[in-house]
Formats: structure tokens, sequence, C-alpha cells
């Protein structure tokens, strides 16, 4: 649960998400989370929603955002991106991507990271 101390969280000792996400720094409505070098796969993967939204910028490596309506914006070193509260995306991994981003509200709390039905 997120609290309001200042704290430092070291990405070598941070929590790990199911997803594979460490989660960084979270205040009480906005939280950091950090994607270190995710491997890239073939396996097609399903538009999913989030109760959050989602900014986030591009450490290294490349990604493929989908979005519904067959929209796609390719994610390299140096991009930020958005991807609005109950949005339908997906991430396909290009390249060893790393990458920053931060949700409000915080997704590791309420079960948030589990997809939505909208």
């Amino acid at each position: 649960m997120c609290d309001t101390s200042i704290i430092k969280v070291s990405s070598k000792t941070a929590p790990v998400g199911e997803l594979g996400q460490k989660y960084l720094a979270c205040g009480k409505s906005l939280s950091m989370r950090m994607w270190d070098e995710e491997k890239g796969d073939n396996k097609e993967k399903s538009l999913t929603a989030r109760d959050y939204e989602t900014v986030g910028y591009v450490i290294s490596g490349k990604a493929e955002l989908h979005f519904e309506n067959d929209q796609k914006v390719l994610l390299s070193q140096g991009d930020s991106w958005i991807v609005p509260k109950g949005s339908k995306h997906t991430y396909k991994i290009i390249e060893n991507f790393t990458a920053v981003e931060a949700t409000h509200p915080p997704a590791e709390i309420k079960n948030r990271d589990a997809p939505t039905t909208h």
C-alpha cells in the first residue's frame, strides 16, 4: 500500500509484478514502474484495457504500441507516450525494451493491473 513517506526505491531491489514490471516509487495518486530489458516474442497478444492512465518514456530498445482500430505507434529510445484510462491496447516488443512508466491512479493498488471489461 502506498503512503505519504518520502522514500527512495532502487530498481535493483524493487518488487516485481506478475507481468515482469518493477514497481518503483508510489504515492497516493501516482506510481512509477520499470520494464527492464523486456524480450520480444512473436506471440499474438490480445488488446486489454486498464483502469488507469499511463505515460511512459523509452530508455532503450523498440516496441510497437497497438490500439483499437489498427492504430500503431512505434516507440524507440527517447520517445514518450500516453495510454488513456480504459483504452484497449497491447505492446509488441521488437528489440530488448527498457522503459519507465507512471500510472494514475497507481497500477499496483486494488488489482488495477488486471484487464478491465470496458
